[in-house]
């Protein structure tokens, strides 16, 4: 298996990381991975992860929910419960920041759920996914036509409203290239939308190690807001809102229980849930998941 070392932080270029903590993939594999920090933007990266053709493997599971759309288990029943409300406050909260019909392009699209919402809303769409069984599944589910990922050379340079990703920059190797490539097909009035779980979340404090959303190896980057900022910056972009996701504490705490204890506690994660928005009820900057509404600087 072919790895991926950093000499140099991958968010800011800073030769100042470090080695942090050990962390298990609780879901696959049940391999070690070590998640090294930045000294100077704060972002995390697991050091050593699979290059993105030995990752492949590391996502067949039906455990991994936007690829197999599983109902296989009640954490997985409650999960796609509550996906159908967050896609109708997605869908609302880009049409907040663009248009109320527009283009719209989604990156990491898996079984296409969201694609599928904002069509019904009138939305032209446009979707990447580099899971091929995944694709299938959009075909099938909602006759969504999705490329592969590093196909976007079709689409015209500023012609999108709208980029999103759900919960998938932390899984994107080449991570500069494509914000770069995102920024050049939004038009300049167009937002990116991206959505990544925060660190300095209270249900990470409280889960430390077990943290789901370390989520090693197919989390490459564990980012701060800190760290959003500088990244945003480095492309010429910039943060214009941001947007915590209050489900995701509750829904993280509960595979974390699971993977500290070896099953799911409803009640412990409910109360951990709770006490980490209650903590990021002043202060979203500490929700568990946040989504950064980004314009051209």
């Amino acid at each position: 298996m072919s790895t991926v070392h950093y000499f140099f932080c991958p968010v800011c270029s800073s030769s100042d990381i470090n080695p942090l903590f050990t962390v298990n993939d609780h879901s696959v594999s049940k391999e070690d991975f070590v998640i090294w920090q930045c000294g100077n933007c704060t972002v995390r990266f697991t050091q050593d992860a699979p290059d993105p053709y030995s990752m492949k493997s590391y996502y067949q599971s039906e455990d991994y929910i936007s690829h197999s759309n599983s109902k296989k288990g009640l954490v997985n029943k409650v999960y796609l419960s509550v996906r159908n409300y967050t896609l109708q406050r997605k869908a609302q909260l880009v049409e907040a920041h663009t248009l109320k019909q527009g283009s719209i392009l989604d990156i990491g699209a898996g079984t296409g759920a969201f694609l599928h919402t904002m069509k019904r809303r009138g939305w032209i769409t446009m979707g990447v996914e580099p899971d091929g069984g995944a694709r299938q599944q959009a075909l099938k589910l909602y006759d969504q036509q999705l490329s592969d990922m590093g196909d976007l050379d079709h689409i015209r340079p500023q012609s999108l409203d709208a980029v999103t990703l759900w919960h998938v920059l932390e899984h994107v190797h080449e991570l500069h290239s494509q914000i770069e490539q995102l920024k050049s097909l939004i038009k300049k009035e167009g937002r990116i939308f991206i959505a990544v779980p925060n660190i300095n979340s209270l249900d990470n404090s409280i889960y430390q190690l077990f943290w789901a959303a370390y989520d090693v190896p197919r989390h490459l980057y564990h980012f701060s807001p800190q760290s959003m900022k500088v990244l945003t910056k480095v492309h010429g972009l910039k943060i214009l809102d941001i947007r915590p996701m209050w489900f995701d504490a509750f829904y993280i705490s509960l595979l974390s229980s699971k993977y500290k204890n070896g099953k799911a506690s409803w009640l412990g994660a409910a109360i951990n849930g709770i006490r980490s928005n209650t903590a990021a009820w002043l202060y979203p900057q500490q929700c568990s998941s946040i989504i950064y509404i980004i314009g051209k600087d």
